[in-house]
């Protein structure tokens, strides 16, 4: 049996950017196990296998891997499965607003494509959330040496460290500048033998609220025990936590916030996310998170009967 398979560049306009992320449109057939095999051979940060939905013609069930197994929930999942099916003819896009419902294992998304020319240019999707914010964080003596920053480089004009968890904890540390953000080396001695493990926070989510590019109102990058030295790996699970933390501040006004955020480097693997955010000082939080993809490559996989 032969399966096709699109591998998308996904937050960004151009190829060579954002994360790759491998889309089968017409998985039927497949079990579990197969797909886990396919995303372990593919060896790609997610692997969406997607299935119809018969009660919904714009409706599709999607199932995600990684090459260590099964993911929940995937936001780089929906954009790179939107404008797959999209381009490959799967759904149709005749008016300038498509609507999309895409069920993951945490239930139905809701996205919507826009398009022009019939030709996909931005899938936005809606989460409503609810944060445990924690204004306890390693000191700052701490925080600069398992991030192998200064001291001074760490802001506490505007915004302030914070724990902060929409289902998977971050620890949320802001610096003055991107230069900050992109030197900064994770030293697990100097976290380990810190306050920072009795947070629970499993990954450092570091941002500055300034960037070289000028798309971007903020640099974000994820540093842990749990991610290589050199690694830069997509951010996207990290934005709703990253909403939270903006509006846990007083001086975040109510009402709706547009920003975007980008992740890498011009001489890495940019991503450019654009993020909606209705701050209403409540229990939960509505953010829209909005990107771009590419197709950089299409083939197919030919499975034993």
């Amino acid at each position: 049996m032969k399966f096709r398979y699109y591998i998308a560049d996904v937050f960004t306009r151009q190829i060579f950017n954002g994360a790759q992320i491998a889309v089968l449109p017409q998985a039927n057939g497949l079990n579990a196990e197969t797909m886990a095999a396919i995303a372990r051979e593919l060896n790609l940060p997610e692997t969406v296998f997607v299935f119809p939905n018969l009660s919904s013609a714009n409706g599709r069930r999607m199932r995600i891997f990684s090459p260590l197994g099964e993911i929940q929930f995937g936001g780089h999942a929906i954009v790179a499965a939107a404008y797959v099916l999209a381009e490959c003819g799967d759904i149709a896009l005749t008016d300038p607003l498509t609507p999309l419902l895409l069920e993951q294992n945490v239930g139905v998304i809701e996205a919507n494509i826009s398009s022009v020319g019939g030709k996909p240019t931005l899938v936005q999707f809606s989460r409503r959330v609810s944060a445990v914010v924690d204004r306890f964080a390693p000191r700052d003596e701490e925080l600069a040496q398992f991030l192998g920053l200064q001291i001074a480089e760490l802001d506490h004009k505007k915004y302030t460290p914070r724990l902060v968890s929409c289902g998977f904890p971050y620890l949320v540390v802001p610096v003055w500048n991107y230069e900050s953000v992109r030197k900064a080396r994770f030293n697990y001695a100097a976290w380990s033998q810190s306050s920072a493990p009795q947070t629970a926070a499993q990954e450092i989510l570091l941002f500055a609220p300034k960037s070289p590019n000028p798309e971007a109102d903020f640099t974000l990058r994820l540093l842990g025990p749990n991610i290589g030295m050199h690694e830069d790996p997509p951010v996207g699970s990290a934005t709703p936590a990253f909403c939270s933390y903006l509006c846990s501040f007083e001086h975040t006004r109510k009402g709706t916030h547009v920003f975007a955020v980008e992740r890498g480097h011009h001489a890495g693997r940019r991503s450019l996310i654009q993020l909606e955010m209705d701050n209403k000082q409540q229990e939960y939080l509505t953010i829209r998170v909005g990107g771009q993809a590419a197709i950089f490559a299409e083939g197919s996989i030919d499975l034993p009967e």
